[in-house]
């Protein structure tokens, strides 16, 4: 098993699926996380002169961890522990948090964590078949909180309006499957697009996969950047 550092999830971060919120007025989302229990952050909690603050970020993940009784690991305060804003400058929007535990080529294998604030997305996204390596499988375990897991298909109602404004107009995956505690979804087709958005009291997601290899990841939003 390698460690992987930061640095490493840059190159190499596992993508995973997609959760949301019901779509409501800033002032009624702002609402809804008070009543879930959580600080009720705003997106400019987490820019500094314009640029993303991942140790910010960090500590809010370290308040959604506490705040599901989660324990905070020793890796967990190292920069074996992430978080990104994908570079779009709307963390609160599009954002997460995650640490590989295991990422095996050889035996084909990944371990890793997700953590989403409430109403945050992973950025709908692929994994494609390159010299080497096959399209990355995986499931997801939602271990706290709840998250919309997006994949092609039909959309159930509602499923499209919870799809955050910067993805909305672009999105493929766009049939949503509502994931609580102890429920897995699978990525039942290869190089399928997918995403994951969190619930009001975000989401703490274990994810099972092959292995993931960042040149095999393709994001549906041209302006990505890790």
């Amino acid at each position: 098993m390698s460690e992987i550092t930061r640095r490493g999830v840059l190159k190499g971060i596992a993508a995973g699926a997609a959760v949301t919120i019901p779509l409501l007025g800033d002032n009624l989302a702002q609402a809804a996380k008070k009543a879930a229990g959580l600080p009720a952050w705003k997106n400019e909690d987490f820019y500094k002169d314009g640029k993303f603050d991942a140790e910010a970020a960090k500590k809010a993940y370290y308040t959604l961890m506490e705040f599901h009784g989660f324990p905070i690991f020793p890796s967990l305060k190292t920069d074996q522990f992430w978080a990104l804003d994908f570079g779009l400058g709307k963390f609160m929007e599009v954002g997460m948090a995650g640490v590989f535990y295991a990422n095996d080529k050889r035996d084909d294998y990944l371990l890793h964590d997700i953590w989403l604030l409430p109403g945050q997305m992973i950025p709908e996204h692929c994994h494609v078949k390159i010299e080497g390596v096959a399209p990355k499988m995986e499931a997801w375990l939602v271990r706290h909180g709840m998250a919309w897991i997006y994949s092609v298909g039909t959309p159930n109602p509602g499923d499209e309006a919870r799809i955050p404004p910067s993805h909305r107009k672009i999105a493929a995956a766009r049939k949503a499957t509502k994931t609580t505690p102890g429920e897995v979804v699978k990525l039942e087709v290869a190089e399928q697009k997918h995403s994951m958005l969190a619930g009001p009291q975000g989401a703490i997601v274990t994810e099972v996969a092959t292995y993931h290899d960042n040149a095999a990841l393709r994001f549906t939003h041209p302006d990505v950047k890790m």
